[in-house]
């Protein structure tokens, strides 16, 4: 078998925050240590081989590089601080990079130095929405974010990011999953495809691989406040869109209205999650790492999302108009972010990892 060597693709691993990459000598005390790792086939040892070699093909198409959840134990263990777990990391950020379209933008979203440009396109998409429409002033009277931008401007912005966003996420998993069958020969398992998703969802709702962690245990209930409170968002969204347009209520809707109480809930939850995931970072970034440019990109607009939205809820009650309009436009603007660039950021592991664990489950590789 001919092995071309990728140098270009280990150099983008390094600089992706696989730094550690070249002080593996394949001793494989990662792969034992591993709880998550299957006895067929065990990871990170083989990632880690194939990266120092610069093998692209074989780790964008590896299921292994997101069943691994970055747990830290072989971090931990690691005898020559190799990494593991920073250096898969790194390739699932190139794998997301590789399937997303357009590449150059997964490309920016990796890079700090293109983070002015990001934020300035939603920002000027709004302020041109604002300008067209003639509400750029701060309205008069009651608060009501309404008059600053309607629900129909809001929906003619937002439903094209939504559509976009999950064009560029199906695109990308319809490659990812042709690439996977690639993985298996013919000892491989065949499981139903909607069993394997239904065992699947419950071990995401339940976190059951986090809970394997040895190293960074705090994780688990870390994760679940995240995706509780994305969960409970969603809700809320599906809420408002059925409070508008099938009961014709428009907001802003009485505090102890279903709606306002599901989303307040949730945004506390999702604060809690995403503080504890912080707290627990520098907790154990002497075994681990405190994570690289990506995942605090993530965590920023997570916050941004969070605090803006009660933030602005909160200088609405309180009748400081000066403080909410521009409050709640922040908000908007980290909400652009945070989903028009979601299939280039690590909020694209909630999509390929599930991915990657249905086929592990259908294949019968646990």
């Amino acid at each position: 078998m001919n092995i071309k060597p990728d140098l270009k693709f280990v150099k983008q691993i390094i600089s992706a925050g696989g730094c550690s990459l070249k002080k593996c000598y394949q001793c494989a005390t990662c792969a034992v240590v591993c709880k998550l790792s299957p006895d067929n086939k065990p990871f990170p040892r083989k990632e880690m081989i194939n990266a120092q070699w610069g093998l692209k093909d074989k780790l964008v198409s590896d299921p292994d590089i997101w069943l691994c959840h970055q747990c830290s134990d072989c971090t931990a263990y690691c005898p020559r601080g190799a990494k593991p777990g920073e250096v898969i990391g790194a390739i699932r950020k190139l794998t997301i990079a590789h399937y997303a379209f357009p590449e150059f933008l997964a490309m920016m979203v990796g890079q700090i130095k293109y983070l002015p440009l990001l934020i300035a396109f939603p920002v000027l998409v709004l302020l041109a929405v604002l300008a067209a429409t003639g509400h750029l002033n701060i309205p008069q009277g009651e608060i009501v974010f309404g008059h600053f931008l309607p629900h129909t401007h809001i929906d003619a912005i937002f439903l094209p990011v939504a559509i976009f966003a999950a064009l560029v996420f199906a695109s990308g998993v319809i490659r990812f999953w042709r690439d996977l069958q690639t993985q298996c020969s013919g000892n491989c398992g065949q499981g139903g495809l909607i069993p394997s998703l239904i065992s699947v969802i419950i071990e995401i709702l339940t976190h059951s691989r986090f809970n394997k962690c040895e190293v960074n245990k705090g994780r688990s209930l870390a994760h679940m406040g995240v995706l509780y409170g994305f969960i409970g968002l969603a809700i809320t969204t599906a809420l408002a869109v059925f409070y508008l347009y099938i009961l014709g209520q428009h907001s802003p809707y009485p505090q102890l209205s279903p709606l306002k109480i599901i989303g307040n809930i949730s945004g506390i939850i999702l604060l809690v999650g995403i503080s504890l995931i912080v707290l627990n970072r520098f907790k154990v970034k002497v075994q681990a790492s405190i994570g690289s440019y990506f995942d605090w990109l993530f965590i920023g607009v997570i916050y941004l999302v969070v605090l803006s939205g009660l933030l602005a809820e909160v200088t609405r009650l309180a009748g400081i108009a000066l403080l909410a309009y521009p409050i709640y436009f922040i908000h908007l603007v980290s909400v652009f972010f945070l989903f028009f660039y979601a299939p280039y950021s690590k909020l694209a592991h909630m999509v390929y990892r599930t991915i990657a664990l249905v086929y592990a489950k259908q294949k019968e590789r646990e």
